[in-house]
């Protein structure tokens, strides 16, 4: 079993303005970098990880190309301009990294009222064609609306729904996540995290292992075990828990509702690996510490 973290950062916070850290987010606010990740990946049996943007400008797909070398590197989501769909595919030229196997942009709580307009549908089909998918962080019922349309619309681009689609956790709340969850996984090309976002990081008092398992468990009844991949978020976990108590937890609850290893198997790496078409096989598993 390959076990791939989807979903982790580096940065230098002296390189880059990072807009949507706050004064709530104290812990963030240094330099996370491959040598502070490799030790937490030891101690968590992972081989792997998905290098996502994390900042909305050229100069970090510039960062992204040098962090891409790195051995526990797998893929890398890079930064397009999406707002400006006739520059995406420039970008994307702009800056060749090898292991180029998404693309995204930060959408914050912006209404996505731009996301059906036909030159960006026309964008869109472009990034399918070229076996790219696109990372989303949809943190409103509205922007997952518009994000459900969009996979209706263009159906062969293979969409992946970051931090589980942003739950109410913080209110234990359930509708209308519950049922967007639900119409996500009709479009057969949409792929859900199990992890958690920073909006929800931050309205949540504390880390909940027991708060997460409904959440996980409905997410697992509409997606299955082939379209759902574990995913860390660090460093941005870090707000609520360790890396290794976040992995443990939302691993546990994933084994506990999934108790096929097959099944496991697709959530902790083999579903990353055919979604980001990835080629996780050049990655040793790292030694015992």
């Amino acid at each position: 079993m390959i076990t791939i973290d989807a979903h982790q950062h580096f940065w230098r916070t002296a390189a880059q303005q990072q807009p949507w850290r706050t004064s709530a987010h104290g812990a963030l606010v240094r330099d996370y970098l491959p040598d502070d990740l490799v030790p937490e990946l030891k101690r968590a049996g992972v081989d792997a990880t998905v290098l996502m943007q994390s900042v909305d400008e050229p100069a970090e797909n510039d960062r992204l190309a040098g962090y891409a070398r790195h051995p526990t590197v797998a893929g890398v989501v890079a930064w397009v301009p999406i707002r400006d769909p006739d520059a995406v595919l420039a970008e994307l030229d702009r800056v060749p990294i090898p292991t180029l196997c998404g693309v995204r942009c930060l959408i914050a709580d912006d209404p996505l009222d731009w996301l059906l307009e036909p030159r960006t549908l026309r964008m869109f089909t472009a990034v399918a064609a070229r076996g790219l998918a696109w990372d989303v962080v949809p943190v409103t019922a509205a922007q997952t609306g518009q994000v459900i349309r969009l996979a209706r619309a263009v159906p062969e681009l293979r969409i992946v729904v970051d931090h589980l689609g942003r739950p109410p956790l913080e209110t234990a709340g359930w509708s209308p996540w519950a049922d967007h969850i639900a119409e996500l996984a009709q479009s057969p090309a949409v792929a859900l995290k199990v992890s958690v976002g920073i909006d929800a990081l931050t309205a949540w008092r504390a880390w909940d292992r027991d708060a997460l398992d409904p959440y996980i468990g409905h997410a697992i009844e509409q997606f299955g075990a082939r379209r759902l991949m574990l995913a860390s978020n660090w460093p941005v976990v870090l707000l609520r828990a360790s890396y290794a108590a976040a992995w443990d937890d939302l691993k546990s609850l994933v084994t506990s509702r999934l108790p096929d290893i097959e099944d496991q198997a697709a959530v902790f790496g083999g579903t990353a690996a055919q979604v980001y078409r990835v080629d996780s096989r050049q990655h040793t598993p790292p030694a015992a510490p």
